[in-house]
């Protein structure tokens, strides 16, 4: 089990200049879903931002992170959401 802040904290410190807005969708600390803003994600495909993302969590996803809803930005496309 995991707290959002912890999950955030590892994106943050693995990924360039990322911006991670983790939430505990389920309140058991397992199920997150993850908004993660990088300039390191420009230029990849939507599987390598993810991939990175992944990697960030080493090996966490599947364990005591049982599941991950994410979605990855670019920071011209954050700011662009509607």
């Amino acid at each position: 089990m995991m707290e959002p802040a912890a999950v955030q904290a590892l994106i943050e410190a693995k990924i360039p200049d990322a911006q991670a807005i983790v939430a505990d969708e389920a309140g058991d600390k397992e199920h997150f879903s993850a908004d993660v803003i990088s300039p390191a994600f420009e230029g990849l495909s939507r599987i390598q931002q993810h991939q990175l993302v992944y990697k960030a969590l080493d090996g966490l996803v599947g364990g005591a992170i049982h599941a991950l809803a994410l979605r990855t930005w670019t920071p011209s496309r954050w700011a662009a959401r509607a």
